[in-house]
């Protein structure tokens, strides 16, 4: 099958487009607005979008709460979503009123932050700190990259000097209503060129051979 952007509706291609790009990790983004109000909602497009300097991204699909607070305040924080807060997570993306604090009605325990003014998820084992570098339009869409200015993550999670996946346990979004849990996770090295040009049975290995 084909699916054509320019013979199918927005809509229609856009839950194609979800279901293709998958696994998709979340950004629970946590703004707070000019008047002091928080929102927190979870943004299935967010991945690193540079190194040095540390900036990562998240895509607003439309002008919502969170890219108005961002533009207004310049800060927010990302908290990564765990297994155990599934039904607070897929809670918060409900669309409350402007004026209502989607923590406040879900249940979802927030706490100061380092850096920035606005709160984290307490009850998540990492947070990442932004300041707010830039916004590119895109459409109907928003992205918004964020300077990292800090990574919290709890003593528990980190091993070797990083979050370990396996105590992270993070939730990611697939197609329509559908999430995902890690499951299996596989590792496996690099091959660096030398080793793959001096030993023909990598490469032999690698094709099935």
């Amino acid at each position: 099958m084909h699916f054509d952007p320019a013979a199918m509706e927005t809509r229609a291609f856009y839950r194609v487009l979800n279901s293709v790009v998958v696994p998709r990790p979340i950004a629970w983004v946590c703004t707070r607005s000019a008047e002091g109000v928080v929102n927190l909602a979870p943004h299935s497009f967010y991945t690193v979008a540079c190194v040095d300097p540390p900036v990562v991204q998240f895509t607003s699909v439309g002008r919502k709460d969170s890219l108005r607070n961002v533009e207004a305040t310049g800060e927010f924080t990302v908290s990564l979503t765990p297994e155990p807060l599934f039904e607070q997570i897929n809670a918060t993306g409900t669309d409350f009123p402007a004026g209502i604090s989607e923590a406040e009605e879900c249940g979802v325990r927030l706490e100061p932050s380092e850096r920035v003014a606005v709160p984290r998820v307490a009850e998540s084992p990492v947070s990442v700190e932004c300041t707010l570098h830039s916004t590119v339009r895109l459409g109907d869409s928003t992205v918004v990259f964020g300077r990292v200015r800090l990574i919290s993550a709890w003593d528990s999670v980190v091993r070797d000097g990083r979050p370990r996946v396996e105590q992270l346990r993070p939730l990611a979004r697939l197609g329509g209503n559908e999430w995902s849990t890690v499951g299996e996770v596989r590792e496996i090295p690099r091959i660096p060129y030398t080793n793959w040009a001096e030993d023909p049975a990598i490469g032999e290995q690698v094709r099935g051979g």
